[in-house]
């Protein structure tokens, strides 16, 4: 019966999370103002994200360009666009999945 009960408790056993590697500060410094990633986005997640911006079509996809930090830096209606913009503003454009 021993046995038994050290494999059961080796079960139970739960790991704790892993730490972090960067904090949310590093990471919303990350790429120094110069990384940006493009979102996808349907019209209602675009309305939520850009509340001033009227208009926006609906049934199409939008695309968002974010800086690294999340900040959302432009809202267009096609991925060229998008990336035009990102080049326009010496950004690099980090793929994200």
């Amino acid at each position: 019966m021993e046995k038994n009960s050290r494999n059961t408790a080796k079960r139970r056993k739960i790991e704790a999370p892993p730490v972090p590697v960067m904090s949310m500060t590093e990471l919303a410094k990350l790429g120094g103002g110069k990384v940006a990633y493009i979102k996808v986005m349907t019209h209602d997640e675009a309305r939520q994200l850009f509340p001033a911006v009227e208009g926006l079509p609906a049934g199409i996809d939008l695309y968002a360009l974010h800086a690294a930090d999340g900040t959302p830096l432009v809202l267009t209606d096609s991925h060229q666009a998008a990336v035009g913009h990102a080049m326009g503003d010496e950004l690099e454009i980090a793929s994200v999945h």
